[in-house]
């Protein structure tokens, strides 16, 4: 059945949308959310059933304002608070205990939850004036590319789904995510906020391991465009280009700005990531998408170094070639 698409900035349709049990995909400061009504069983269960998303994966709430907070977590540590006022709205994803009011089927069965409160202005009307927090992975099929604009949405879901159109994204990947609710704090995927960032605040921060919660983004194969993603070296990813390309193939390359400086190339299929980190972030998924929309079969990254966001961008590149 056709969903309605939606234009720019009408509320009310989505609204109604999802007071029906329909899923919205609205923008974020990340990527586009695929978002239902915490209660709505069905239209929690439509979400999983777009994305072909297994009901283990647990899904994050996206909250009106920080203070919801009390009311979807319980035995919340005062860093979390001291987090919230630091960084919400905005991209940080709290993982902490759940309270009764947060369904299994947002969680995956477990007993903690990722909560965040969206910075987009649309996001922040439409929860609140919702009224009820919004389960939201992002709006892609389960594994593929994360949108950053609604095209890339609509591209993937056609007129299945009612798609609040919020113009590109400015973060242009997914949030961060901190464990709170063990004994010490655990990065559970890098993201726009830094460890570097967080390390001041939360002391040195644990690695993910295999009694962490099970989180979005954490599959090992994420993340990925429908061109096949190769890692490549950064001395070698050139040469590989190029015999690629005299045996034919459609084939295009993903590096950072200190492999190549972006003058130095006029190659259309070769995409230099700025120095920038931030604009780097911004042109990540837009590049892949990019890549895809030319009918690119293989798509070689180099990665960057990994500090600050290069540490993200080089997470993604990793679950996107199946090596996370």
């Amino acid at each position: 059945m056709s969903r309605p698409r939606i234009p720019g900035a009408d509320l009310e349709l989505a609204l109604a949308c999802l007071a029906r049990g329909e899923p919205v995909a609205f923008p974020t400061e990340t990527v586009y959310g695929l978002g239902a009504r915490i209660d709505s069983p069905r239209g929690l269960e439509r979400v999983f059933h777009l994305k072909g998303r297994p009901r283990a994966h647990p899904l994050i709430l996206h909250l009106a304002a920080a203070r919801d907070l009390e009311r979807h977590a319980r035995n919340i540590p005062p860093l979390a608070w001291l987090l919230a006022e630091r960084y919400w709205p905005g991209p940080l994803t709290l993982v902490l205990e759940r309270s009764d009011a947060v369904p299994d089927a947002v969680t995956g069965g477990q007993p903690t939850v990722g909560v965040r409160v969206p910075a987009h202005a649309l996001a922040q009307q439409l929860i609140a004036r919702a009224g009820v927090a919004l389960a939201a992975p992002s709006a892609n099929r389960f594994q593929q590319l994360s949108p950053t604009s609604a095209e890339h949405v609509r591209a993937a879901f056609g007129d299945e789904l009612c798609v609040l159109d919020g113009g590109p994204c400015r973060g242009g990947i997914e949030s961060t995510i901190l464990d709170l609710s063990g004994s010490a704090p655990r990065l559970l995927r890098p993201g726009l906020v830094t460890r570097e960032e967080l390390e001041p605040l939360c002391g040195p921060l644990l690695e993910a391991d295999a009694g962490a919660p099970r989180v979005s983004g954490s599959h090992p194969l994420h993340y990925a465009p429908r061109a096949r993603v190769e890692l490549a070296a950064a001395g070698e990813w050139r040469r590989a280009l190029e015999q690629a390309r005299a045996r034919g193939e459609r084939i295009a390359a993903l590096v950072p700005h200190e492999v190549v400086a972006a003058a130095a190339t006029s190659d259309p299929d070769v995409v230099v990531l700025p120095a920038d980190g931030a604009a780097a972030a911004r042109a990540l998924y837009a590049a892949l998408h990019a890549f895809d929309a030319r009918g690119c079969e293989r798509i070689l990254a180099v990665l960057p170094a990994e500090r600050a966001l290069g540490s993200a961008i080089a997470d993604r590149l990793r679950r996107a070639a199946g090596r996370g």
